[in-house]
């Protein structure tokens, strides 16, 4: 299958502040201010989260949470719970700022800049949209062999209500080359 699989995720303590440098100097060079905004928004309430099924475009055929780019203009929040609307068709009022995490796709020369947020209330049902399918999952049963690979490193502290960054390099949509993870203080 090629290359050795990754070891498992560890769980970092987090840096202090002051041993934190600002996200962009923890990127390689040839990563950054190559960047475009995204959004990703988990609904996770005590006992299930909310995912979409992907039918469309890039991550086609894949659980994942609601999110895509930050329009022009737009907060990366505003841009958030534009995309969970539009995506699953539920509204929310506050979102809580969980991680922040660059991905890098060999090949790609834009890197995805993904804010990630969560939420536990929503207004609504979550109803099928053009571009996602969205289904309740017991927390015990998150379909991780059916996500994005990088969702098993970070959903854990998701889980644990923990705050993180990290960068992760693709090669394809498969094979994660290299990756870091750290929890922190404030996403």
């Amino acid at each position: 299958m090629g290359a050795d699989p990754l070891p498992p995720p560890e769980v970092l303590a987090p840096l202090p502040p002051e041993a934190t440098p600002p996200e962009a100097a923890r990127r390689p060079e040839s990563a950054r201010n190559r960047g475009r905004l995204y959004t990703l928004v988990l609904v996770l309430q005590p006992q299930r989260v909310l995912l979409g099924m992907k039918k469309r475009g890039f991550g086609a055929g894949r659980w994942n949470g609601f999110g895509g780019k930050v329009h022009e203009g737009e907060t990366i929040e505003d841009g958030a719970k534009r995309e969970l609307q539009e995506e699953c068709g539920v509204t929310v009022d506050a979102l809580r700022k969980v991680g922040h995490i660059t991905f890098e796709f060999v090949g790609e020369p834009e890197l995805m800049d993904v804010h990630i947020f969560c939420t536990d209330s929503v207004q609504g049902t979550p109803t099928e949209s053009e571009e996602m399918r969205p289904q309740w999952f017991p927390l015990d049963q998150i379909p991780f062999a059916h996500m994005w690979p990088d969702d098993s490193y970070w959903f854990p502290l998701l889980l644990q209500k923990k705050k993180f960054q990290g960068y992760f390099k693709f090669q394809g949509q498969d094979t994660i080359l290299d990756y870091r993870l750290h929890e922190v203080d404030t996403a």
